[in-house]
Formats: structure tokens, sequence, C-alpha cells
């Protein structure tokens, strides 16, 4: 719940920052827009888009919160990592949205929109920071890390300890 609860608010302060980044970057690109017209085209496409905006965040950080453990780095670059992992994944898709989604033609371009990219990133990594930090306040610093493995100064472990199950602090 902690790390939905993070994605939430993330997804949060990245929409609310959006209008000043359109102005920043010079572009209209908007995720709300994008999503909210996804669903409808009427004047209720601004809360239908931002209810998804906000859900699409409370998942990512859902995700996040169980794969954590696994990303390098210290604690408060991890958002940073799996947000920038995801923009940089998902922006090849810009291409399939600007031929498909059904109103396209009221969307900015994203696919070769260097400025759009640019705005994408800076909003992932706004997103990114508030999540992690959000998600590493509330729990235990220890929390959800990885188990420790044994290991000897080769670097491929203590046999002994590995059979029995025992861990490094044994």
């Amino acid at each position: 719940m902690n790390g939905a609860l993070a994605g939430a608010i993330g997804a949060a302060v990245w929409a609310a920052q959006q209008p000043l980044d359109k102005r920043l970057f010079d572009s209209d690109y908007d995720d709300v827009e994008l999503l909210g017209k996804l669903v409808t085209r009427d004047d209720s496409w601004p809360a239908v888009g931002l209810a998804l905006h906000l859900q699409n965040g409370a998942l990512f950080g859902a995700i996040y919160s169980q794969v954590r453990p696994f990303i390098p780095g210290p604690p408060a670059t991890r958002g940073l990592v799996a947000a920038m992992v995801e923009n940089f994944g998902m922006w090849p898709l810009s291409q399939v949205s600007d031929r498909v989604h059904p109103a396209r033609r009221d969307l900015a371009p994203l696919a070769g929109n260097r400025r759009a990219l640019a705005q994408a990133t800076w909003r992932h990594f706004v997103f990114g920071f508030v999540m992690g930090e959000i998600e590493r306040r509330l729990n235990a610093a220890d929390e959800y890390e990885p188990p420790a493995v044994p290991v000897s100064s080769n670097g491929h472990g203590n046999i002994e300890r590995a059979a029995v199950g025992a861990t490094a602090d044994e």
C-alpha cells in the first residue's frame, strides 16, 4: 500500500506541475489530456484523465515497491532509476499513440518531438523523485531488502553456509 500511495502522490505532483512545464518546454504535450481523451472527448476528459493518471501512478508505485530492493543504488535514487527506465522504455510507443489514439488530431504529436521527450523526462524525474522519497519514508530502512548472501573472498560464496541455509550474520 505504501508504494501505491507514494505513486499516486508522485502522479499528483506530476499533474500539478504540468502547466508550468508546458510553458517551460514550449510544448502542448499533456499526459492528463492524452489519457482523458482516450476515454472521452467531452468536457469530462480532464477529470477522467486525472483519475487515470493517478491510477497509473498508484499501480507503478505498487510495482516499484516490490522491485525496489533489487534496484541498485542508494534508496534516494531508486525511484528515479525506475521512472527513467519506464520513460525511455515506453517512449517508442509514442509512435503508436500518434497513429491510433482516438483524439490524435487534437493532441500534440509525440514521435520525433524532442521537446515532448525532454518534457516527459522531466515529468518522470519529478515523479520518480517524489514517489521514491515518499515510499522510502513510509517504510522501514531494511523492509523488503533482499536477504544477505554469504560470500567468500573469492566472490563465489561459502558453500558450507549456503548448503545449510545460514546467513552472513550467523
